[in-house]
């Protein structure tokens, strides 16, 4: 039996903002990232985020009311990432009042809750698949009429991130502008790899990206040859450590990157004061002290696992945020990676202004510089 209690006049109003956009509660088949055919009633009016992050990508799209399908999302957005969190408080109150969900990862998600909510769609992170289907949750809410989509921005940000923003822009009845968002991402990497491409006698550093440096004592988690490992590929530089991690994650001994000797070194970072309080991790995002962030990073460099590299000699030792690698704002981070990497190749490049122009285009919220800092004063 169908939960759903639709009203049509108010879909119909959404439908028509967007050429080319569904009508009113059409019912459409897609077909998700990993696949999947399913089964959904557009444009969705209430929408369940798997991931609290995903507003990332929902703000993008619905820039004039990003919380208006939202009738609940995953609690992580504040903890991972406090300073993003706290810009959208500022300026949408209304959204800490919405229902929040543990994860289908670690086996806190709320079915019956979910399904009280009456979504249209849930919306998945691709690296939920495993737990969602040994949980039975897609045959539980297919029971109801509750259909659910996979999306990825994490796992091969690089290959999934268009068609997982084509997908949302159908859910949503915004296709036109996830094809705007889409050509200008598009645009702004070419802008390094089209350089890349064309450079005679490249010589690419040696990089190790330290994934979440200081969250714990232990050293070293970074990415195998997908998500940040893949940015520095595109950034004209080599990923010390997709010769050790085959997948996405991993682990790199210590020993490991002493004697690979890194020329970069980039440790990604974001405010986790909700999850290590007092941390040593860097808190690099909107907004962050460009000075507290240096000397946080800094610390970091007197790790055992970073003695006496060239990378710390030199001072090429780098802070980015985290969150680059689980949202579709990837290419900004491209293009500091390789003004880190190539600075006389990319010197008229400017990540800063392409991130300000992505807020002033696209995202509902102002632009806050602080999302990467350098120990090199030239960078």
């Amino acid at each position: 039996m169908n939960i759903f209690n639709k009203v049509a006049s108010a879909a119909l109003g959404l439908a028509v903002l967007f050429s080319g956009a569904a009508l009113a509660q059409d019912k459409v088949k897609l077909t998700d990232i990993t696949g999947r055919e399913v089964e959904v009633s557009v444009p969705v009016e209430h929408v369940i985020l798997g991931e609290g992050r995903q507003m990332y990508f929902v703000a993008a799209l619905d820039a004039e009311a990003p919380f208006k399908r939202i009738v609940g999302w995953r609690d992580d957005f504040k903890k991972a990432d406090l300073d993003g969190y706290n810009a959208y408080l500022e300026k949408y109150p209304e959204m800490e009042k919405l229902p929040t969900f543990g994860g289908m990862k670690d086996g806190t998600f709320d079915i019956e809750q979910a399904v009280a909510l009456k979504p249209d769609v849930i919306i998945m992170n691709i690296d939920a698949k495993t737990a969602t289907e040994e949980a039975g949750y897609i045959e539980k809410l297919g029971k109801v009429g509750i259909p659910l989509v996979y999306v990825d921005f994490r796992e091969k940000p690089m290959l999934n991130t268009e068609p997982s923003m084509r997908l949302i822009g159908k859910l949503f009845g915004k296709e036109a502008r996830a094809e705007d968002f889409i050509a200008f991402r598009a645009a702004e990497i070419a802008k390094v790899t089209d350089v890349i491409a064309k450079a005679t006698d490249l010589k690419r550093p040696n990089v190790f990206m330290e994934r979440a440096g200081g969250y714990s004592d232990d050293c070293c988690m970074s990415f195998g040859n997908e998500n940040f490992g893949q940015m520095v590929e595109l950034a004209g530089g080599k990923n010390m450590a997709s010769e050790f991690i085959p997948g996405t994650f991993g682990t790199v001994n210590p020993e490991q990157i002493i004697a690979s000797n890194p020329d970069q070194v980039i440790v990604t970072g974001a405010n986790w004061e909700l999850y290590v309080p007092g941390g040593a991790w860097v808190g690099v995002g909107p907004g962050a002290d460009a000075a507290k962030s240096a000397e946080k990073l800094a610390k970091l460099t007197e790790r055992p696992a970073f003695t006496g590299i060239k990378a710390v000699k030199d001072g090429n030792v780098h802070a980015i945020w985290h969150q680059f690698y689980n949202n579709p704002y990837q290419f900004v981070a491209v293009q500091q990676i390789a003004k880190w990497l190539h600075p006389d190749l990319f010197k008229d490049l400017d990540p800063d202004q392409t991130f300000r122009t992505l807020h002033e285009r696209f995202l509902p919220v102002d632009y806050r510089p602080g999302y990467w800092v350098s120990l090199n004063a030239g960078n």
